[in-house]
C-alpha cells in the first residue's frame, strides 16, 4: 500500500540533484521496500552516503514487515558505505530489526560492539530477550545494567508474566515498590497480568488500591485487566462494581465483563451484557459464543454465530474453533460441514487450533474418516496439538493401533510429544491390552522427553496395570507418586476394583471418594457397581437406599437429535419438551410392538 510518509531527515532541497537519490526516495514513498534497498547498491558504488535518519526509517519498515533479509542487506550497505561501527542511534535501530524479525544473535553481535551504550541501548536488548520469551539471558542482562529505569522493571515484570513465571514477576514488583520507583501504567498492566494468571484476590485487591492512589484508575486498558482479574478470582461481584463505577467503557471494558460472567457459566448474566453493549467487536461475538460452548449450550453457539454472519462481522480463528466445538458437543454434522465449507469459499488461513477443532467435531459426530482427511490434507504438522486430537480420535473410535502408529508417525516427523500425547497413547495402550509398550511410553516420555507427569498420566497407569491384573505393579506404582491421590486416580482404582472383584480395596477407594466429595451420588453408585458385577443384590440394595435416604441429586443425561435443521434436546422422564404428548404417545406404540415381537424373537433363538 503506498504511504504518504516522508522519511524523517530528508530535505529535498537540500540534497544534490541526484536521479538515484530522487528514485530511492520515491519507492520508499510508495512503500515499495525492497526495490528501494535493491537501489542501495548503485548508491553504495556511487559513495553516496544517506542520513542516518532515512536509514534508521528503512530499518524501521523491515522490523515492521518482519523481513529479516532485507535487514541484513541495509546493514551490509552500512558497512560498505565506511559505516563498520554505526553510530550508537542506528546501532540501536539494529538491534530492534533483529529483534523484531526473531534474530536476538545478530542483534546482541550489534549490541556487544557499540562503543558506547546509553540507557536506550540496554533496555531495547532487554525487551527483545522478554518479547522472545527469553527471559535467561534477560536476567544476565538485567543482573549486569549499571543503571536502570521503571522501563527496566517493567520488562522485566511483563516478560515473566507473559513467559509464565509469574512468582518471579512479582517478586520484580515488590522489589521495583520497594526502592520506591514511581510506577506508570504498564507497571500495572504487567503486575496485573500476574494477577490475572495467578488468580490472587488478596494481591489484586492490593494493586486495585495501588492503582487508585497513584491516579491510574481512568486508564481503560488498566481498569479492564482489573476488572478481569476479580472475574479470574471468581469475585464478580467486585468486578461488576468496578465496571459500573468506570465512566470511560470501551469495548474490552464490556467484552472482559461479559467474559467473567461466561467463565463462572452465569450465561444469562453474560447474554444480557453483551445486548447492552453499545458497540461489538469480533471479540465480543466470540466470547459470548465460546461462553456458551464451554457450559454446554452448543445450540445457543450456533444461533449466536449465525446471528453474526447475518450481520456480516468477520469471525477470528477463535470464533470458528468454538463453533466446531459447539457443533461437536451437539453432534450436529449438518451444521459442522457449513462451518468447514465457509472455511474452503473464503479461503480463510485456518490455524492448528481451528483445524484440530474440525478433526474433533468430524471424529464426535461419527465421521472419522473425514477427520482423518482433513488431518492429511494439513500443509502445516509442527504443532503437537493437530496429532494429540487425530491420535485421541482413533483411541475413541476403538482403532488403538493404528492410534499408536500415528504417534510412531510424530515422533519420526520431529514432532516432540508433550503431556496430552502421553495421556493419550497410554488410553491407547489400555485398550489394545498392550501392557509393556505403555509402561514403556511412559518411561521414554518422562525420563527422555523430561514430561513430568501429573495425577491424570498416573491414573492412566491405574488403568493399563488394572486391565491386565498386574496388581503388584500397580501397588508398586501407587507407592511411586509423589503426590495425594486425587478423585481421578481413586475412581480409576475403582475400575480395578469392579474388574477383580476386589471388594475390600472397593470399599477403601469409595470411603477416600466419600471424603473427597460427601455429596457425589456417583461414588455411591461406584460402590454399587462392585456389588452389582459380584452379584451382591442385598448390597445393591442398601447402597441405593442410602442414596435415596441421602437425597442425593443425580446430573442428568441429555440427549440430542437434529429434525428439519433444529436440534431437540432431551432427558430421562422429560416433562417440559413442547412435542411430550407425541413422543410418549410414539414411544408406548414402540413398546408395544417390542411386547408382541419378543415372543417370535425368542423362538428364532
Amino acid at each position: 500500500m503506498p504511504s504518504n510518509f516522508s522519511p524523517r531527515g530528508i530535505n529535498r532541497k537540500n540534497l544534490p540533484n541526484n536521479c538515484l537519490i530522487q528514485s530511492f526516495l520515491s519507492l520508499i514513498s510508495k512503500g515499495q521496500l525492497s526495490e528501494a534497498i535493491s537501489s542501495l547498491d548503485l548508491l553504495a558504488q556511487r559513495g553516496i552516503r544517506l542520513p542516518a535518519e532515512t536509514l534508521a526509517f528503512i530499518l524501521q519498515q523491515c522490523a515492521k514487515s518482519k523481513s529479516l533479509k532485507l535487514g541484513k542487506r541495509v546493514h551490509l550497505h552500512l558497512k560498505l558505505t565506511q559505516r563498520k561501527t554505526p553510530t550508537t542511534f542506528l546501532s540501536n535501530h539494529l538491534i530492534s530489526m533483529y529483534l523484531k524479525c526473531g534474530s536476538d544473535v545478530d542483534a546482541r553481535k550489534v549490541f556487544d560492539k557499540i562503543p558506547v551504550k546509553n540507557l536506550f541501548s540496554y533496555n531495547n536488548m532487554l525487551s527483545g530477550y522478554a518479547n522472545l520469551g527469553m527471559m535467561k539471558p534477560a536476567r544476565n542482562l538485567f543482573d549486569n545494567m549499571a543503571e536502570r529505569d521503571v522501563v527496566s522493571w517493567n520488562t522485566m515484570i511483563v516478560g515473566y508474566a507473559k513467559s509464565g513465571a509469574v512468582e518471579e514477576g512479582l517478586k520484580f514488583y515488590k522489589v521495583l515498590r520497594r526502592f520506591s520507583i514511581r510506577c506508570n501504567e504498564f507497571s500495572f498492566a504487567g503486575i496485573l497480568t500476574i494477577c490475572v494468571k495467578l488468580e490472587e484476590l488478596k494481591l489484586t485487591r492490593q494493586v486495585h488500591g495501588q492503582v487508585l492512589v497513584t491516579g491510574f484508575l481512568s486508564n481503560v486498558v488498566i481498569s479492564s485487566s482489573i476488572v478481569d482479574a476479580y472475574a479470574k478470582c471468581g469475585e464478580l461481584s467486585d468486578a461488576r462494581r468496578l465496571f459500573d463505577e468506570t465512566e470511560v467503557r470501551d469495548v474490552l471494558t464490556w467484552t472482559t465483563m461479559v467474559s467473567g460472567y461466561a467463565k463462572l457459566g452465569d450465561m444469562e448474566s453474560a447474554s444480557k451484557l453483551f445486548n447492552e453493549m453499545p458497540e461489538k467487536n469480533p471479540v465480543s461475538w466470540t466470547t459470548l459464543i465460546a461462553g456458551y460452548t464451554r457450559n454446554g449450550l452448543g445450540q445457543k453457539a450456533l444461533e449466536l454465530f449465525t446471528r453474526m454472519m447475518i450481520l456480516r462481522i468477520r469471525p477470528n480463528q477463535h470464533t470458528f474453533s468454538s463453533c466446531l466445538c459447539a457443533c461437536a458437543s451437539i453432534v450436529s454434522l449438518k451444521h459442522g460441514k457449513q462451518v468447514h465449507g465457509f472455511l474452503i469459499r473464503t479461503n480463510f488461513r485456518s490455524n492448528t487450533i481451528v483445524m484440530s477443532s474440525l478433526i474433533d467435531m468430524y471424529s464426535k459426530c461419527g465421521c472419522l474418516n473425514d477427520g482423518r482427511q482433513v488431518f492429511d490434507l494439513t500443509d502445516n504438522k509442527e504443532n503437537s496439538m493437530l496429532w494429540n486430537t487425530m491420535i485421541s480420535a482413533l483411541t475413541q473410535h476403538g482403532y488403538d493401533e493404528q492410534a499408536i502408529r500415528l504417534f510412531h508417525d510424530m515422533v519420526r516427523s520431529s514432532v516432540k510429544p508433550d503431556k496430552i500425547t502421553l495421556a493419550v497413547i497410554l488410553n491407547a495402550c489400555t485398550h489394545s491390552g498392550l501392557v509393556q509398550e505403555g509402561l514403556t511410553y511412559f518411561e521414554s516420555m518422562t525420563h527422555d522427553l523430561g514430561i513430568i507427569p501429573n495425577q491424570e498420566h498416573h491414573a492412566c497407569l491405574i488403568e493399563l496395570l488394572a486391565q491386565a491384573g498386574c496388581s503388584d505393579q500397580l501397588m508398586n506404582q501407587l507407592e511411586k507418586m509423589p503426590y495425594e491421590h486425587d478423585s481421578y486416580l481413586w475412581n480409576a482404582l475403582h475400575s480395578v476394583c469392579r474388574i477383580h472383584g476386589n471388594i475390600d480395596m472397593g470399599r477403601k477407594v469409595v470411603d477416600q471418594l466419600i471424603d473427597q466429595n460427601p455429596q457425589s451420588s456417583a461414588t455411591y453408585g461406584l460402590l454399587s457397581s462392585i456389588y452389582s458385577a459380584l452379584g451382591k443384590g442385598r448390597l445393591v440394595e442398601k447402597v441405593r437406599q442410602l442414596i435415596n435416604e441421602r437425597q442425593f441429586k443425580k446430573e442428568q443425561a441429555i440427549s440430542w437429535i437434529e429434525i428439519e435443521n433444529k436440534v431437540h434436546a432431551f432427558s430421562v422422564s422429560d416433562s417440559l419438551h413442547p412435542m411430550r404428548d407425541v413422543l410418549y404417545s410414539v414411544l408406548e406404540q414402540l413398546a408395544g410392538q417390542m411386547g408382541e415381537d419378543a415372543p417370535s424373537l425368542d423362538a428364532d433363538r
